[in-house]
């Protein structure tokens, strides 16, 4: 079975325009590097033809990236409970000893924005996070070894 996907309607249609850029714009310009670097002679030795030919490869990956997110696809409406931390939710912490807040969205990478920093909610702290309460702090497993961080708002 495949995996499914959760996105915001946001994400959804962001990621079915890449993929309509991808596949009709995207396809016509790679065909016409690799035609004009095929004009410049031996294949062998000609580094605009190899470098046309790799970008042509991670640009097909892409698209099949995209295309396998897009047809396993569930749209949310954000998060169920304002109260609690879900899928979709924006939430506000706190490390120890550090006054800085910052500012995470639990949920898919294509949810990726400049203002928050995305988590997945089945990363060590993003499990950690679903379901908990402003003000409550969590504890989870990382590189450095058990870190806690506190929810200061969720929203």
């Amino acid at each position: 079975m495949a995996e499914t996907h959760k996105l915001s309607q946001g994400a959804h249609d962001r990621l079915a325009a890449e993929l309509d850029d991808l596949t009709t714009r995207g396809r016509i310009d790679i065909a016409r590097k690799i035609e004009a670097a095929r004009e410049l002679g031996d294949l062998s030795e000609n580094g605009d033809y190899h470098a046309a030919k790799e970008e042509k490869g991670k640009m097909e990956g892409r698209i099949q990236h995209i295309e396998r997110i897009l047809e396993n696809a569930i749209i949310t409406e954000g998060a169920d409970d304002s109260d609690a931390v879900g899928f979709g939710s924006i939430v506000s912490i706190r490390w120890p000893d550090d006054d800085e807040i910052e500012r995470y969205l639990v949920g898919s990478i294509e949810e990726q924005s400049d203002d928050v920093i995305v988590v997945s909610p089945g990363s060590p702290m993003g499990e950690a996070l679903m379901g908990a309460s402003e003000g409550d702090t969590v504890e989870f497993e990382s590189p450095a070894g058990v870190s806690k961080v506190t929810v200061v708002e969720i929203g």
